[in-house]
């Protein structure tokens, strides 16, 4: 029975027709940021105060000016209140210009906004004074539908395929998202974020694992972290779009509707080969094999096609193995916490663009921008120096960032942004090496459920972090604090974890660390040299043993 693994060598492992299938499951990731952080540009801060229509009744000749001195209270600096206004009374307008009034209360009639300024998220529900905290909420209920798609879309992709699930997921996103942007009432458009939410995870893992599947051992990391810049250069067009449309409604189309011009997936997107062949669906595994062979010009001998068959299964592994094995329990525990800081200082610092000091829109464009280089730099730092350095480092810095940022006086701008942008590099950086660093600790049989846990330890954090910002209330100092002291010490612990730079992957809850390549021709000598395909593994054999 022939190894997939040699079929890779034949289509050549990042060939054309992998690097087609790269970016067409990285297209959909240039709109990942407009759902994760493109809220922030609709819910704007802009001047209100309560609406006093109430002594239109009493004054209908007054001025505005007028109207505003009589029924709004001043502040300390003089300025006019923008939650509170005087109680309304049963007076006549010369009472209340020779008394005035005292007694003040809520907004009970709603704000008023300045006139001529575009829709927003913030204007339109009113989302000020006691009902700003509506905003938060709505996010971390996007969150939570990340949560849900990672529950629902990772065990899907298993059970029907990753091709099924990646077309549901972004037909989902395109009807929800655009749906939205139409949504009568705050709580149905929070209906529909959870909605989308949970399409956007799915995209996520179903496009994490096309790329894992349709690439060599060698070109997986670059495969997957080349897909992560996508999301970069989103994250600048999310800059340039936002400041051009400033009507919430016609944003959220922007970040939305280009899902259906994917449309076209349904003929060239193909399933993953390795999942057909798990499957036992062996006729449509060839098909897309030797479909990927023509693109690559290359030829798949007929003889090696024939030996294709599904493995024998191996026993799965369940989420109890990953606690009774005592080196599996530290790997666990330390990457679940690692993906969990990892979210946490990621989105904390992607959710504040507007507290900063300086304009959104250029803020966003320069965290757009060292996303870019944060993602490829992963693919040499973790060959220069190793997986367990990397991720440490990276995720002692970003938190480190955050805790400096808090002691900054609020009036240093400039450098609170700049040490916001060093801390976004090293967050995202440190995000984009767990996947990699998380899909090499994991043995084989229970990688997926490891990876699994990871990832929904992250969306928790994700849901936490939106909620963690309302604590700026009491002090401004207190959300960046417990966005970056969870990295800190998390990153120490990530020092106690196995290194597995050039190692091979452990296939048994059995192996305490992954193996080096050697493995690798202990198992392949162990094979019967039959004589259909017996030159193309003596060639992989010869190869392997002169590299060991």
């Amino acid at each position: 029975m022939a190894e997939f693994g040699e079929f890779m060598k034949i289509l050549g492992e990042f060939g054309p027709y992998q690097k087609l299938v790269i970016l067409f499951i990285s297209l959909p990731l240039l709109l990942n940021p407009f759902q994760m952080v493109g809220q922030q540009f609709m819910v704007l801060d802009v001047p209100h105060h309560c609406d006093t229509s109430w002594i239109r009744a009493v004054g209908p000749n007054l001025t505005e000016e007028e109207q505003l001195n009589l029924s709004l209270p001043r502040g300390a600096d003089g300025a006019y209140e923008q939650c509170r206004r005087y109680s309304p009374v049963d007076w006549d307008l010369d009472s209340i210009r020779t008394y005035g009034l005292n007694a003040t209360e809520e907004c009970r009639s709603g704000w008023v906004y300045p006139a001529g300024q575009p829709p927003s998220l913030l204007t339109e529900f009113d989302l000020v004074c006691n009902r700003k905290n509506l905003n938060d909420i709505s996010q971390s209920i996007y969150m939570a539908g990340l949560l849900f798609g990672a529950i629902i879309f990772g065990a899907l992709s298993d059970r029907i395929g990753r091709r099924p699930v990646f077309l549901i997921t972004i037909s989902l996103q395109g009807l929800f998202g655009v749906g939205a942007a139409f949504a009568p009432h705050l709580y149905v458009y929070m209906a529909f974020r959870c909605v989308v939410g949970a399409a956007v995870s799915g995209i996520l893992i179903t496009a994490l694992t096309l790329a894992t599947e349709w690439v060599g051992v060698s070109s997986r990391p670059k495969a997957v972290l080349i897909s992560h810049c996508f999301s970069a250069v989103g994250q600048m067009a999310l800059a340039g779009v936002s400041y051009g449309v400033r009507n919430w409604r016609l944003l959220e189309i922007a970040g939305n509707a280009p899902m259906f011009i994917l449309f076209f997936y349904i003929w060239v997107l193909p399933e993953s080969a390795r999942w057909l062949v798990t499957k036992d669906r062996i006729e449509e595994a060839k098909k897309v094999l030797q479909k990927a062979a023509s693109f690559n010009k290359c030829t798949i001998p007929p003889e090696l096609l024939e030996q294709l068959k599904a493995e024998k299964q191996t026993k799965s592994g369940s989420i109890l193995d990953l606690f009774r094995n005592k080196h599996l329990r530290k790997v666990t525990l330390i990457m679940s916490l690692t993906w969990f800081a990892d979210s946490l200082v990621y989105y904390g610092l992607s959710l504040n663009v507007t507290t900063f000091g300086l304009d959104i829109y250029l803020t966003q464009l320069a965290f757009g921008a060292v996303e870019l280089p944060a993602r490829l730099s992963c693919i040499f730092l973790l060959e220069w120096f190793g997986r367990k350095k990397t991720q440490a480092v990276l995720l002692l810095l970003s938190g480190l960032m955050c805790l400096i940022i808090t002691g900054i006086p609020e009036d240093q701008s400039v450098v609170i942004t700049v040490l916001a942008i060093i801390g976004k590099f090293t967050a995202t950086a440190s995000f984009s090496s767990s996947y990699v660093y998380t899909a090499e600790l994991f043995p084989t049989v229970i990688r997926p459920t490891g990876a699994g846990l990871c990832s929904m330890s992250a969306r928790i954090s994700g849901i936490m972090a939106p909620l963690i910002r309302l604590l700026g209330e009491f002090h401004q100092a207190i959300p960046m604090a417990l966005f970056g002291s969870p990295p800190v010490l998390v990153g120490l612990l990530c020092f106690l974890l196995p290194e597995t730079r050039g190692n091979e992957l452990a296939d048994n809850t059995g192996a305490a660390t992954p193996q080096p390549g050697s493995k690798i021709l202990e198992d392949l000598s162990k094979k019967d040299i039959t004589e259909d395909g017996a030159d193309l593994k003596k060639d992989i054999y010869t190869s392997l043993e002169t590299k060991l």
